[in-house]
């Protein structure tokens, strides 16, 4: 049987943490930003984590 392939599209997403972990970038950034708060565009610049209810689904993706 062939090996599986990572899925391209969420190998330019995410990323890999030292502790074994999946960082990610937030979403509603790239445009439409006069709409928010200061606020909201400061959380969203930060990177967060997968959360544990997908982090299985998505690890299957990467191949690693």
């Amino acid at each position: 049987m062939p090996k599986m392939k990572s899925h391209s599209g969420l190998k330019k997403r995410v990323k890999r943490t030292g502790s074994g972990k999946l960082k990610r970038s937030h979403a509603y950034v790239s445009h439409l930003s006069h709409n928010k708060t200061h606020k909201q565009k400061k959380h969203l610049a930060k990177s967060g984590l997968v959360s544990a209810s997908d982090y299985k689904r998505i690890k299957s993706r990467l191949c690693k």
